[in-house]
């Protein structure tokens, strides 16, 4: 069968899936590295001050990566919460790690000490859990008095209950410390910009190669696996969730890709949710029909309304615009795809997904939502999920823009299909 894709003059040239095919070319520098290390360590030392905090401990993985670029284990202790690093706003920085893996963060430029985490999850310690515990919270407490300056606010990004006893049982104010990274995460410097292109760019790559993978009698699984195999042989890191479907699947959205067979002509959605080199987010949706063939007419039409909404609500963006008034200003949906549709009309993105996140208007409308106001440096996905109970499919597109100080610039360049 003819697969026009495999000469669409759209594809960049450097592409090449042959079997000897190479990775492509890592364009950061060492200086861009070590700047961004410097900007996202300086903003959280500054959320400190603003937010009149001694210090924050974090167990997040990726504000332990944001703060002083170590990665160790990152999905395993997003659910075993054993790493955690500890920052002052006039003091070190400090990175508890596991405990055969102190060298992972040893010499970097923003960790000033490195010391063994005490775990104290039930599987590391089980019926030892307080005694764990106590001598965590000992620990905390005995560097607060240290480097606090006497400030005894102490923010905190995630942590066990037993963990917010014991902790205010000496003596310290806990303050909500994910209001203070997500804010300090929110604005992005143009070395960061840098490596998020890299991201993207290595993400595009892995959707060519899922687009010329798009065959009748492939299943989800197998066309989803091109893309983790580009990002992990360019140095990427993981890919949040598994948002691939085909065909009568797309609909309703949000199942998880699987054993599927597609068909010719279905439709083909997926998003990408890529955490990539740097471990930094390339957070693209697209579609198109298997075997790349003509859309029928009711996949033309969904497609047809999803470009236009992300594209209507990309182009009000301005840096100052509040998210209600993007919401006034935003596309309406037709009723017939309000209950397919999907939870944001756009949201944040850096390491991951990051604040803010803005409803659709059917949302904002019922009083769901939050105030605030687009910033210059803030980088935005904006996103459309198109689908209906009498077309039987959806089509899921999204882009990936940073704010300006006069408007909008787009990250992502893998073009849309022509049937518009």
């Amino acid at each position: 069968m003819d697969v026009k894709v495999f000469s669409d003059p759209r594809k960049p040239a450097y592409l090449n899936f042959d079997a000897g095919s190479k990775p492509l070319k890592d364009p950061i520098s060492p200086a861009t590295l070590a700047r961004v290390r410097a900007y996202r360590h300086g903003r959280i030392k500054q959320k400190l001050v603003e937010h009149d905090c001694a210090a924050i401990l974090v167990y997040d993985p990726l504000n332990i990566r944001y703060a002083t670029d170590c990665s160790d284990m990152q999905i395993w202790t997003m659910h075993n919460p054993s790493r955690y690093a500890l920052i002052f706003a006039d003091g070190p920085t400090i990175c508890f790690e596991y405990a055969q893996a102190l060298h992972l963060a040893e010499g970097l430029p923003m960790v000033d000490e490195v010391r063994p985490c005490t775990s104290w999850f039930y599987f590391a310690s089980g019926p030892r859990l307080t005694e764990s515990a106590g001598k965590w919270a000992d620990e905390i407490a005995d560097l607060m008095r240290q480097h606090g300056g006497g400030n005894k606010r102490l923010a905190v990004d995630k942590i066990e209950p037993l963990g917010v006893d014991l902790l205010r049982a000496r003596g310290f104010t806990l303050v909500e410390g994910q209001e203070l990274t997500e804010t300090a995460r929110m604005i992005k410097s143009p070395d960061e910009l840098e490596l998020m292109g890299w991201t993207i760019k290595v993400c595009e790559a892995g959707m060519w190669r899922m687009r010329e993978n798009s065959l009748p009698g492939k299943s989800e699984n197998e066309v989803w696996a091109e893309l983790h195999y580009e990002n992990i042989r360019n140095g990427g890191e993981w890919i949040e969730t598994r948002l691939l479907a085909i065909g009568e699947r797309t609909y309703p959205w949000f199942k998880e890709c699987s054993g599927h067979v597609g068909k010719e002509g279905d439709m083909l959605s997926f998003d990408t949710d890529l955490i990539g080199p740097y471990g930094y987010c390339a957070d693209l949706s697209r579609a198109w029909t298997v075997g790349l063939v003509k859309p029928k007419p009711m996949q033309k039409e969904l497609y047809a309304f999803a470009l236009e909404q992300i594209m209507h609500n990309w182009s009000i963006i301005k840096p100052g615009m509040s998210f209600r008034e993007f919401n006034d200003k935003s596309l309406r949906m037709p009723e017939e795809y309000h209950e397919n549709r999907y939870g944001v009309a756009l949201h944040g993105v850096g390491l991951c997904d990051e604040y803010p996140s803005v409803p659709t208007h059917v949302d904002m409308d019922k009083g769901k939502g939050y105030d605030g106001v687009f910033e210059p440096g803030m980088c935005l996905c904006v996103e459309s999920c198109t689908g209906s109970k009498r077309a039987g499919e959806t089509v899921k597109l999204e882009i990936q823009v940073v704010v300006t100080e006069t408007g909008t610039e787009r990250l992502d360049n893998f073009p849309f299909e022509d049937w518009v």
